[in-house]
């Protein structure tokens, strides 16, 4: 079925006046604009990349190199989205350096950062870094992440052929979810590990779209 973006829009649940850099654990998920399946497919209930979902997947798993003050835990790329597992701590940008030198938004090299021309050996990812001294939130990772990877994808769609998206790769909101607990956070790290044995059943698989 055709994909309705009167039907199948997903909802911004974020929290009204809560401090998304604040110290914690999110489980967030990503879609692809109108839920294209661009990243591989399932097969007999494994995820089987592509190389535009490894590159995705590759992304992902160096947050933490390129971010001061965050950390992954599961994650999963699916053929048409992401579910993944944020960590944040109270780590200031700009504080003690954290990842590689030349994605810290000190002063001295700001300019070089914004001037990189990103490469798919992710010399690059950060776009637009924070001010010094403040402290990332939830949706400057997620943001400077859909960034990246879009210019990323649009490489190679000119140089490798990958399937063309609808406008932007990623759909403008996003899912997110405070952990609160230790149940919770494994209950959603076996969610996000088992995300391919439910494919068939998923809501975001194209064929159970109504």
């Amino acid at each position: 079925m055709k994909y309705n973006p009167d039907k199948h829009h997903r909802k911004s649940i974020r929290l009204k006046g809560y401090n998304y850099s604040s110290k914690g654990m999110y489980y967030v998920t990503l879609c692809v604009s109108v839920r294209l399946c661009l990243f591989g497919e399932v097969v007999n209930e494994e995820m089987c990349l592509n190389d535009s979902g490894k590159m995705v997947n590759q992304t992902w798993g160096e947050i933490p190199d390129h971010y001061p003050g965050t950390d992954i835990d599961e994650h999963m790329v699916m053929p048409n989205h992401l579910h993944g597992i944020i960590i944040l701590d109270d780590t200031l940008v700009g504080a003690p350096p954290c990842g590689r030198p030349e994605m810290n938004a000190e002063k001295g090299n700001l300019q070089q950062v914004q001037n990189r021309k990103p490469a798919y050996s992710h010399q690059g990812q950060a776009q637009g870094p924070a001010p010094t001294g403040t402290r990332l939130t939830l949706g400057d990772v997620v943001g400077r992440f859909e960034s990246y990877t879009m210019h990323l994808y649009i490489q190679g769609l000119r140089n490798k052929g990958w399937k063309p998206f609808h406008k932007k790769l990623w759909q403008r909101n996003y899912y997110d979810h405070i952990i609160r607990n230790e149940e919770e956070l494994n209950r959603i790290r076996d969610y996000i590990i088992n995300n391919p044995l439910k494919w068939e059943s998923d809501r975001e698989n194209p064929k159970n779209w109504k």
